[in-house]
């Protein structure tokens, strides 16, 4: 009953659409297709018997402590005004650079991604402090919403990413079910720390493209991006650039560097960054009570909800593939004409299009458990495979209608800025990470290469 299976996966689309609660949606529809099926003999009620195992594997799995670890060092480091003085002085350092602002918020972006790591609040961080002060300079506001709903972005790439730790953990499991399924019984393992290697590269060549669009914009386009600002910088500008750009950077140095190095793993790491966010914020002076409730609320909040979701999810995979569709998407993946290549890009081609409906994470936990072994048992490699399907969860962001990035900053734009404005904007931005998605694919040793090294 292979079809009952389509059609759970076609009801879950539809609620979410409409707007149940995704783990809600996840766990109750699937637990209604179950009971229902098991009244026709179509379901083994047995399937679900291993959830009790699921949820205590997901409440003692050490991988999945470094995401509200991670989600504490971001919004402790939002709390503590990072971006706001990193903005400021870089942009104080770019005034001889026509588009100087516009590289600021690509450059404040980066560090914040390999820092923070939150989208949500970097764009809007971005949006309140350097969108007003853009439009002001009389950049063109196509360009410079397209600039900072990307530069917000990063952070789902850059590591410490909370999304490589989410596909760190489920293209964990489906490399060693790929494996066993072929007779291997000693399967190598895929950890989160070898996607934070992986992504360094393919993150870097984001940012490039990035800088490169709006050089590109200045010099053949000058009319969408002003003139340098040739006003004379205060006194003490090496000191202001020493005192807010090497915080952050000793922070990701911690952070990165103990991953990098093989002193930590990515949640000891993760402790080691949430510990050194509380002394930068204290070292700021922006620590108090008041501020670590908030940010431990906010923490509580975020966690909750992607475990939540990790439940769901849990009854969805087993439900799933109690009523045959893992069978069905393996049988159809390895019969299309052209073999991996089209089963790959058949793969991103639906999770760019379902991008566009659906969160990185409800697409994390409901396609990639299902495609993932059938691509792995082909052959492709883990660690490419989770790259590619970073920076296509990354472009869903971007891609409206429904892209939260866009969300977010039209919640903080002035009402001058239509939301078509910032829909045309991301576009160009939208190509870059598609022509990034591309060179991956020609030359997979962009992401496999340095953690083959490490």
């Amino acid at each position: 009953m292979e079809w009952l299976a389509l059609l759970l996966f076609a009801m879950v689309f539809i609620a979410l659409m409409i707007g149940f609660p995704v783990a809600l949606t996840l766990a109750g529809m699937s637990l209604l297709f179950a009971l229902a099926s098991d009244q026709f003999g179509w379901f083994d009620m047995a399937f679900l018997n291993s959830i009790p195992n699921r949820l205590f594997s997901i409440m003692t799995n050490p991988t999945l402590m470094a995401v509200p670890l991670f989600v504490f060092m971001g919004i402790l480091l939002e709390k503590s005004k990072l971006a706001e003085q990193l903005l400021t002085t870089l942009d104080e350092v770019m005034r001889g650079f026509r588009g100087g602002l516009g590289f600021s918020v690509i450059l404040v972006g980066t560090l914040l991604a390999a820092s923070t790591g939150i989208v949500g609040a970097t764009v809007v961080t971005m949006g309140l402090l350097a969108l007003p002060t853009m439009l002001k300079q009389g950049y063109c506001p196509k360009l410079a919403t397209g600039t900072i709903c990307a530069a917000g972005t990063l952070g789902q790439i850059i590591p410490p990413s909370i999304i490589l730790i989410l596909l760190g953990d489920v293209l964990s499991s489906a490399y060693q079910q790929a494996q066993l399924n072929q007779g291997i019984f000693s399967p190598e393992t895929l950890s989160v720390g070898d996607l934070f290697i992986g992504a360094l590269f393919p993150g870097m060549l984001l940012v490039v493209g990035y800088m490169t669009y709006v050089f590109a914009m200045a010099l053949f386009k000058p009319e969408t991006v002003p003139a340098a600002n040739n006003i004379a910088s205060t006194p003490g500008l090496l000191g202001r650039i020493l005192q807010s750009l090497l915080p952050p950077l000793a922070l990701i140095l911690l952070v990165l560097g103990s991953i990098l190095g093989g002193f930590a793993t990515p949640t000891e790491a993760a402790s080691l960054g949430a510990l050194g966010a509380i002394f930068l914020a204290a070292f700021r002076q922006r620590l108090s009570l008041t501020i670590l409730q908030e940010v431990m609320q906010g923490t509580l909040k975020i966690t909750s909800m992607i475990f939540l979701i990790f439940i769901g999810a849990a009854f969805f995979s087993l439900t799933f593939r109690g009523l045959g569709g893992d069978d069905l998407i393996h049988q159809f993946l390895t019969d299309l004409p052209g073999g991996v290549f089209t089963a790959v890009f058949l793969v991103m081609l639906v999770l760019f299009i379902m991008g566009f409906f659906l969160d990185f994470i409800e697409i994390t936990y409901i396609i990639v458990p299902v495609v993932a072994p059938v691509l792995l048992m082909m052959g492709v490699d883990p660690i490419w495979l989770g790259i590619m399907i970073a920076i296509n969860l990354q472009t869903a962001f971007l891609t409206p209608p429904f892209g939260f990035a866009l969300f977010y900053l039209k919640g903080v734009a002035p009402n001058s800025i239509s939301t078509l404005t910032i829909y045309k904007g991301v576009l160009p931005f939208i190509l870059i990470q598609l022509f990034v998605l591309i060179l991956l694919a020609i030359w997979p040793q962009i992401a496999t290469w340095l953690p083959a090294i490490i």
